[in-house]
């Protein structure tokens, strides 16, 4: 099991969430957008400002992983794009978490970007900016 906290503002982070729940044939993530009214009080010890800067997941034994650990171990668990595990590699792994720092940090510009919406639309009928 893997709880992924991810942002729910972020239209790529949202359609790979989207992506993601419909691969889950076997119940293995649980997905929470950090953005939720109850996201603070359901999990205190995951800092959403935090989570927001770098995507954050956890283990069924507790343990927090981040960045493309998380990517990658999602994408393992319902068994799909099995090439991305090559990310996690040592030598490509330095240079994978360079560009996804990169990419963490510039999300809601390259999702304008490529998407020509900075946030998701349903986000910003009923939610204010971070």
């Amino acid at each position: 099991m893997l709880t992924i906290f991810y942002d729910g503002y972020c239209p790529l982070c949202a359609a790979e969430m989207q992506t993601l729940r419909s691969l889950d044939i076997h119940n293995r993530l649980q997905l929470e957008d950090i953005h939720n009214d109850n996201f603070k009080k359901k999990f205190p010890h995951i800092d959403p400002i935090k989570a927001d800067k770098l995507l954050h997941g956890q283990l069924a034994d507790g343990k927090i992983i981040t960045g493309l650990d998380v990517t990658c171990l999602a994408w393992k668990l319902v068994e799909k794009h099995q090439w991305i595990q090559i990310l996690r590699w040592p030598l490509i792994r330095f240079f994978a978490d360079l560009g996804y720092k990169f990419f963490a940090r510039y999300r809601h510009q390259i999702s304008s970007f490529i998407t020509g919406k900075p946030r998701c639309a349903s986000c910003l009928k009923d939610r204010c900016d971070l």
